[in-house]
């Protein structure tokens, strides 16, 4: 058997394989809100979402995805740099050099910082807005007299 006709046997075997096995061992719990379609801006798994986290964590993804596709398309200029010559060369260097340039860019405008101090529940914010608004309206820490029913501002 040649090993062609072997991969060709042998790799839609093995993902069926596969696809029984998950089939038969994979937990099933359907309910409504997994069978409905999604809808932008529809949350249908309410308290059960993971904890937030800060956007500048996918602007790191993305210059994860820019450098790994320039490793993907610098790698084919250095398996040819001998057939390329001097054209091939500057092309690439170009390209290196735009990408430089955007990463630098990014420096500048501090688009890579992050920053640490996070809030990590609701009360803290509130307690932290409430204390730097009660300046702006005068508003007393006392809010009852111990007198009786009167309220002061």
């Amino acid at each position: 058997m040649s090993s062609t006709i072997f991969f060709l046997l042998f790799i839609p075997l093995l993902a069926f394989i596969l696809l029984a096995v998950n089939l038969i061992f994979a937990p099933h719990n359907p309910y409504m809100e997994k069978n409905s379609a999604f809808e932008c801006g529809f949350s249908s798994f309410l308290g059960q979402n993971r904890t937030q986290f800060s956007i500048s964590f996918f602007i790191f993804a993305l210059l994860f995805l820019l450098f790994d596709l320039e490793i993907l398309l610098v790698y084919p200029y250095l398996v040819s740099a001998y057939t390329n010559g001097v054209y091939g060369l500057a092309i690439m260097l170009m390209f290196l050099l735009a990408l430089t340039l955007g990463f630098a860019f990014e420096l500048g405008k501090k688009a890579l910082f992050i920053d640490s101090r996070q809030v990590s529940n609701v009360a803290t914010k509130k307690s932290n807005y409430i204390s730097k608004v009660s300046p702006l309206l005068n508003i007393s820490k006392k809010h009852y007299s111990t007198l009786g029913n009167n309220v002061r501002f």
